[in-house]
């Protein structure tokens, strides 16, 4: 089974000004005459982690992260003006290009994985490969699946700490309710919705338990960003025309592609995966037996670092 490559540090960081006043946070890790590859992060608000360097060969791959729009350490954080799914879609064609770059993988999972197709239905000429784990196409059934009914009678002792906080009234749209405190003015009001949201999702992301992803959404600076961020996104369909990641999939027709899902995904149920590969059958899809949403289940690192080997015998 494969597992991650040792950690590295990045050999250089940008620090990128985009439109509307935000300011990227980009890194280069790897090789740099290397095959160039984009790691896109979830949420959308969630920022890299240093160990998301680690599903490349570092001695193959020219690796690219940044952290999105008021996320990780870009700047201004968990500001949502001028935080759409165009601008972060051009803000990827902004990093592409300020470094050089003519042609790139795309990796990303979750919010990641719908910015990562998104991007490629705009600009396929610029996608040498697509690999994507748990796929998110965020139709409102995605969201009321998981913000709302669903996801809820699976994890009832969860949700209860992400229910409890809104009052009965309101229960019946949480996602409108959270956005009220989340943008509003009470920042004691807002710090508590946000920690709740963030923990909600971090407690669904494994199939198992596991204290170290739940600490990662319990951190203050990232359940900011990740809620107000997140719910932003929601409250607008997430920037999408109703299906329009299934209805563009013509255009990824001669992009290879890799799908890993998680069998037992609570977050992004596996229908959307499989609803992905329907609509574009030269991608091969993963269903991993014995894992959920996250990136750090053993099953999911395998199937991830695999296509990463892969693609670069490929492209090299």
């Amino acid at each position: 089974m494969q597992t991650l490559f040792p950690p590295i540090e990045p050999y250089k960081t940008h620090a990128i000004p985009v439109s509307d006043g935000h300011r990227l946070y980009v890194e280069e890790c790897g090789r740099a005459d290397g095959l160039p590859v984009v790691f896109l992060h979830g949420g959308p608000g969630s920022g890299c982690e240093p160990w998301q360097r680690q599903f490349f060969d570092p001695d193959v791959y020219r690796i690219v992260l940044f952290d999105q729009r008021g996320s990780g350490r870009s700047i201004p954080h968990a500001v949502l003006e001028g935080n759409t799914t165009q601008n972060l879609i051009a803000d990827i064609e902004t990093v592409r290009a300020t470094l050089g770059i003519d042609q790139w993988v795309v990796f990303g999972g979750s919010w990641g994985s719908t910015l990562g197709l998104v991007y490629a239905e705009t600009f396929p000429e610029q996608v040498l490969g697509l690999i994507l784990r748990g796929i998110f196409l965020c139709r409102p059934r995605d969201i009321h699946w998981f913000y709302q009914e669903g996801a809820s009678f699976l994890m009832p002792d969860h949700w209860k700490d992400y229910r409890d906080i809104i009052p009965g009234a309101e229960q019946d749209d949480m996602v409108s309710a959270y956005y009220r405190r989340l943008t509003g003015e009470d920042e004691v009001a807002c710090m508590a919705a946000a920690r709740a949201w963030s923990l909600w999702e971090g407690r669904a992301s494994t199939l198992l338990p596991k204290a170290g992803v739940v600490q990662h959404f319990a951190n203050p600076h990232t359940a900011m960003s990740l809620a107000r961020i997140e719910c932003h996104y929601f409250m607008n369909n997430s920037f999408l025309e109703p299906n329009q990641i299934l209805n563009e999939t013509h255009r990824l027709h001669d992009i290879p592609g890799v799908i890993v899902h998680g069998r037992y995904d609570v977050v992004c149920p596996v229908e959307q995966a499989w609803m992905l590969h329907q609509a574009w059958p030269t991608s091969r899809l993963q269903i991993i037996q014995d894992a959920g949403h996250s990136a750090t289940e053993p099953g999911i690192v395998d199937a991830l670092v695999t296509a990463t080997v892969q693609f670069a015998k490929r492209f090299q």
